[in-house]
């Protein structure tokens, strides 16, 4: 599964998935390199604010 991370302050990353890690990051690969960050939250994913 596709997925994008943040690795730095203005760095994200996207690739293949090779595990979630308990602390809410994850880990892709890229060719042969793997990057850990966390996971960009998708809008769909999001809270929305409640109306009265």
């Amino acid at each position: 599964m596709l997925k994008t991370i943040i690795v730095g302050s203005c760095v994200s990353v996207q690739g293949l998935l090779v595990r979630q890690l308990e602390n809410g990051r994850m880990i892709v690969r890229v060719g042969e390199r793997l990057y850990e960050g966390t996971p960009v939250m998708s809008p769909r994913n999001t809270v929305q604010p409640q109306h009265a």
